[in-house]
């Protein structure tokens, strides 16, 4: 049998286009490379489950490149390297280069450091029938029935009345307690069982069990709620009124695992975004272009970039705006030559739930990182949907540079949709795309993603950046 391709063989070859699968075209030292990355990236997870948390792990990693805090009014020189942290729960990384700002303006990745969670309310703390609970408020859109019955951690800070802070982080070394939310034992739960999902569990039934043991007083009373009072004060010499002032929240007591037998996959908590964020970190650390280069890690794009320390807030532009004055150019000139991948993760086809994916222009896992030219819901509601100039551009930048990448949408067209902060870097009159990683389980507490798809993401903001 003839190994010559026929006539239409070979142009389907040529004219076709079909994704790729990562590990299939690595070879075994790029595929080392992917697992050494994966590796680093998942020290992150476990040491960043909150926005904080991933602030300071960012900060510790750009001073260990040699990076200095920037404050406004700075002068700024090419070749400076510097971070900017806003109010400890975003921070932004980055590198001035030798190119005319005005002529090219700036290479920004933004990605977000928050994640869905369980935080606590800010007079959370009661005892009920043998039982100490703290009172929340859920974080982001989740499905409440998953956080039940898992092992949760406590992480934040809470702020006492002379204004010290105390840092919380409980339940994730072996020897710390964990806590839990309660769930309804199936025998009793046909009622239960029967509703719609969303109401499996009420949001105010969310309560996180903290305590069982009652304080050693005959004459106190609410002794359970009182020895958990006595167990904070002796541990960290807060009082109950100091919840009024505390950010603390209850995650998911897990650390990063290899999934699968060839341990291809990552299951963790946290990978929408970090999975976007860390990558955009690390490449502005790597990277030595000649552009000026800047990473933008922030907080609150899950309850919409609201807030002092989501991308809506000016502070983004103001630094942006302080840049481009230090250096002598011209901000609008700036903001009209910039380009941004706004880097966000997005849903991976999964063929046990293929009835709400269109295959075709869904992301498959290990096939690369993705864009999104558009996300929004329905009629693109909400969305930035980038020109198809600039995705020519990023295209042709990652053909240069040998990047795996895919397209993809956010499921089918009525069935829903999501959005990212690209919008917001858009108004800026910057041209923006979405590029991010194909998640599976996107918002539960363990998420899982493709190593490799991990690694493209990282590979295409190098190319981005060069």
């Amino acid at each position: 049998m003839s190994d010559k391709k026929s006539k239409g063989q070979q142009l389907q070859k040529e004219l076709s286009y079909k994704k790729k699968n990562y590990y299939e075209s690595a070879d075994q030292a790029e595929k080392k490379a992917i697992f050494d990355y994966a590796k680093g990236y998942m020290a992150f997870l476990d040491a960043a489950k909150t926005e904080r948390e991933a602030c300071d792990f960012a900060v510790s990693a750009a001073q260990a490149k040699g990076f200095t805090e920037y404050k406004f009014g700075d002068a700024l020189h090419a070749g400076d390297k510097k971070y900017f942290v806003n109010r400890g729960k975003s921070v932004v990384v980055f590198r001035v280069g030798v190119k005319n700002l005005e002529e090219d303006g700036i290479r920004l990745i933004a990605s977000h450091i928050d994640a869905p969670r369980i935080d606590i309310k800010q007079n959370p703390l009661y005892e009920d029938s043998g039982m100490a609970f703290l009172k929340t408020h859920y974080y982001g859109g989740i499905k409440k029935y998953q956080w039940t019955a898992i092992p949760l951690a406590l992480h934040g800070v809470i702020i006492k009345k002379d204004g010290t802070k105390v840092e919380i982080r409980v339940g994730e070394n072996v020897k710390d307690p964990v806590f839990y939310i309660n769930d309804l034992l199936p025998h009793l739960g046909q009622e239960q069982m029967s509703g719609h999902a969303n109401k499996i569990i009420d949001g105010e039934q969310l309560n996180v069990l903290v305590g069982g043991m009652p304080y050693d007083d005959e004459d106190a009373s609410e002794k359970i709620k009182l020895n958990v009072l006595s167990a904070l004060y002796k541990a960290y010499g807060v009082t109950e009124e100091d919840f009024l002032s505390a950010e603390l929240s209850a995650v998911p007591a897990f650390a990063a695992r290899d999934v699968g037998f060839d341990r291809a996959l990552i299951g963790a908590y946290g990978h929408d975004d970090r999975v976007c964020a860390y990558p955009a970190l690390t490449a502005v650390l790597d990277n030595e272009s000649e552009h000026t280069v800047l990473a933008m890690l922030v907080d609150k794009e899950e309850i919409g970039s609201e807030g002092t320390t989501g991308i809506q807030c000016k502070v983004y532009e103001d630094l942006m705006e302080e840049i481009s004055l230090s250096l002598g150019a011209n901000f609008r000139k700036v903001r009209a030559h910039s380009k941004c991948l706004s880097s966000d993760v997005t849903a991976a086809y999964d063929p046990n739930f293929a009835g709400v994916y269109e295959k075709m222009n869904s992301a498959i896992l290990s096939c690369g990182t993705a864009m999104c030219k558009f996300t929004g819901a329905r009629g693109k509601s909400g969305s930035n949907d980038a020109s198809a100039e600039f995705v020519g551009e990023v295209r042709k930048m990652f053909a240069e540079e040998g990047v795996i990448w895919q397209t993809a949408e956010l499921g089918k067209v009525d069935v829903g949709g999501g959005g990212t902060v690209a919008k917001f870097i858009a108004q800026l009159n910057i041209d923006t795309v979405d590029l991010g990683v194909p998640v599976i389980s996107m918002h539960a507490p363990w998420e899982v993603v493709s190593k490799a798809d991990l690694y493209s993401n990282y590979k295409a903001f190098l190319a981005f950046m060069k």
